[in-house]
Parts: structure tokens; sequence; C-alpha cells
């Protein structure tokens, strides 16, 4: 059956048609026309209470038709062993449409997510873990994990107004900032990097914005492959969004990758990260748990964020994400992402011109959102055209049949549960 989903409209997302998800409201729906203020930040696509789905047809809650027609019966009886006889669907399926940086953030583990929630539970609403896997719509951009330390070593000794913002070169924080500059052990570097990084996220404002402003104006005379070098495209638009932010400073500090369509990331829990721009689906435990420091209005709170984050490193690639194909060789169509997490795995249904096509059986409910094409299914007990953007929910086990035109190829991406 068709749902009606969430949408969230954050401060960060593409402003009216610009946002790929009023485009997909625009196409799949024939009484919706952006507003050219508005911005279409997120598409939520499941039963979090935040945002929950709704049965188009009959205006009835997701969870609310899972509940009366029996968990088990439409999560799936392996989705019930895994996560208890309950209406939530285990995962959120989203779009993000990015137009500038949405906060230095983290995800706690679920220990730690619940000992949030039961401390704080006014701030941290929701006692559920939230690791979350990024796949590209247009051109992405992201933060993600912290860099190998050779490379943080070289961005702090060659920007000293990033030195004076760990905490100069005299007292506790530079004898931890030489530590991060100069040991070679692993397990120093690491606890020197958690606490060179807890004193760059908590210094002083106004000094941030001088030595913001300093650096700006330093770059200004750099050559190009010097600019290059130091990121200083990037820098400079992330100060035109949050001058003076402290978060600015992170990129010397977090790997920054660039997603094509296709590409993506997997973010464990306790990973520190920030998505910067562009289009992605997102698929993710049911949670709305978020620990913020920097690039952003919202509530920050560094000391949750330092204590629950993970201070390994690694280089960008090791960022990346591939999805293998499907265990049926036969099915040359479809790819799918499985992380370590029994809660959520995403498949990338792409299917050419004129190809009729069933969705594999899954063990668990799942949701299918049209990212590209038009295509004919049955859908809400009836024969008919299906046009991109349109959400469709499947009971477990249950298969959607689809016929594609002559005219385009579709993509199609379909959340579920991974348990078998």
């Amino acid at each position: 059956m068709e749902l009606q989903c969430s949408v969230q409209n954050y401060a960060w997302g593409k402003r009216g048609s610009h946002s790929i998800i009023a485009e997909l409201l625009e196409s799949s729906d024939p009484e919706f026309t952006p507003k050219l203020d508005e911005r279409y930040a997120e598409l939520w696509m499941g039963t979090h209470p935040s945002g929950p789905a709704t049965c188009k047809a009959t205006n009835v809650k997701l969870a609310e038709y899972i509940a009366t027609n029996g968990p088990a019966k439409i999560l799936g009886e392996a989705c019930v062993r895994e996560f208890g006889d309950t209406e939530q669907l285990p995962y959120l399926f989203k779009v993000l449409s990015v137009d500038k940086a949405l906060s230095i953030q983290v995800h706690p583990n679920k220990k730690q997510a619940e000992a949030l929630h039961a401390a704080r539970p006014n701030v941290y609403k929701d006692p559920n873990h939230k690791p979350e896997l990024a796949v590209a719509l247009t051109r992405f951009e992201a933060l993600c994990g912290f860099r190998p330390i050779a490379e943080i070593q070289s961005y702090v000794k060659s920007i000293p107004e990033l030195r004076a913002c760990i905490g100069g070169d005299s007292g506790s924080s530079g004898s931890e900032l030489e530590a991060l500059l100069s040991s070679s052990d692993v397990d120093t570097q690491r606890q020197a990097l958690r606490r060179c990084f807890a004193s760059l996220m908590s210094h002083d404002k106004s000094c941030v914005a001088r030595e913001q402003k300093k650096f700006l104006a330093r770059l200004t005379g750099e050559d190009s492959e010097s600019r290059r070098v130091l990121q200083a495209e990037l820098f400079e638009r992330l100060h035109e969004d949050y001058p003076g932010d402290i978060g600015c400073f992170v990129v010397y500090f977090l790997n920054y990758l660039v997603l094509e369509p296709g590409e993506a990331i997997y973010l464990r829990a306790n990973e520190v990260h920030a998505y910067l721009s562009g289009d992605c689906v997102e698929c993710m435990a049911c949670s709305d748990n978020v620990v913020r420091a920097g690039l952003t209005p919202k509530l920050i709170d560094v000391e949750t964020l330092v204590d629950v984050a993970s201070f390994a490193s690694a280089p960008a690639d090791a960022k990346t994400f591939q999805p293998r194909a499907e265990e049926d060789d036969a099915d040359e169509y479809s790819q799918v992402w499985r992380p370590d997490e029994p809660d959520f795995a995403l498949a990338k249904i792409s299917l050419p011109y004129n190809l009729e096509y069933s969705t594999r059986p899954r063990s668990s409910a799942s949701i299918l959102l049209v990212a590209q094409g038009c295509l004919e299914a049955r859908v809400d007990g009836r024969d008919r055209f299906v046009s991109r953007g349109t959400s469709i929910f499947l009971a477990a086990g249950e298969v959607l049949t689809v016929k594609t035109n002559a005219n385009e190829p579709v993509l199609i991406y379909q959340a579920f549960a991974n348990v078998s």
C-alpha cells in the first residue's frame, strides 16, 4: 500500500523546488506545490513518533495498522524474535536534501543512548542507538570519522590559528598538543586527540572568531596549491554559513568525502560526522538520538559528544561502504547494503526499459521508494501507474510486481530489517 510520509523542515534543508524532497512530493502528489521559502530537509518513511507515516488510502498511521493486523504477520516472525512484539519498524528510512552543513554530531550506542535518555529525557528523548547508512542521490559531501593522525598532525603544524584554538603552546593543552604532534604510540595519540578535540570544541568563542578571521585573511594570499591543501574553499564555505563557529575548524580533524550517486557511507555508533551538501537516501535504526557540538543553532553538548565519540583514525576511503549482489545470482538488477546491525538493510533496484520484475520476499516488512522513473504496479488493491516519489509498504514476505515502460529506466530503494 502507498504511504503518506512526513516532511521535516529544518534550517539546513534546500529551499522550495531546489529540494529533491519537493521534487519527489510534487511528482507523486498532484495536489502538492512546493513553497518557495520552505526548506524541505528530510522525508521520513517509517513509524518513528516524531514523523510517522500513514497509509494513504485510509489515513491510518502505519504503526496502528501494524498493531491492528498483528506484528508477527506484518513485521514478520524473524523481526518479532529480534525486536519484540511491537508496532514499530526497527528502521527509519529517509531522504535528505542538504543545502548547508548540519551539525558536527555523533550517535551514541544503545547502552549509552539508554543511559542518556534515563538521565536527561528532555534532551535525549530516544533510548535507541542510531547507526546509519547514506547513499548519494546527487553529488554528496560529508565529514566522517577522524583523519589518520599524520594528516591531523600536518594540519595542526601548518595552521597556527588552529593551534591557538586547541589551547596554544603552554599549559596542559600545550602538553596534549605536543603529545598529539610527536608521539608514535597509538594509544597515546588517541588520548591526546581526544583531549585536543575537547579543548578545541570548548574554546572561547571570541578567540575562535578572532583566529578564524586571521586564517581567512591569510587564505586569500595563498596560491592555488596551498589553498587546495588547506581545504580553503570548504573552510570558507562553512564560515560563510556559520561565521565564528568552532565547527569550521573541524574539517582539519575529520575525513572529507565526496560521494557520487549510488556511493554510500556507513556510520556506526560513536562516529563523529557531519553532512555538508547534496541529496541522499538514508536508512538507520529507528531513532532520532543526536549529540551535537558545532555547526548548529541547536543544543551543543561537547562534554557528552567527547565522552561517547570514537577517536579511532582511518583514511577517508575506509569510510565508504560497498553493496553486494543479492544472494540469488539470477537477479542482476539489485544490490544490497547489509551493515553489521540487525535493525536495517537497504537494497538498490535498477530496472531497464520494458521489464516485468518482482521484488524479493523479505523476512521483514519493507518500504520501497521510487527514486527515479515511472512504473505500473498493483498498489492499494488496484493496478495503476506509480510515479517517482511514491513510497510503498510491503508486509513481510510480500512481493511487488512492477512493469517498466519504454521511455525511462526505474530506480527503487527498498529498506528492510537485516534479519532472517
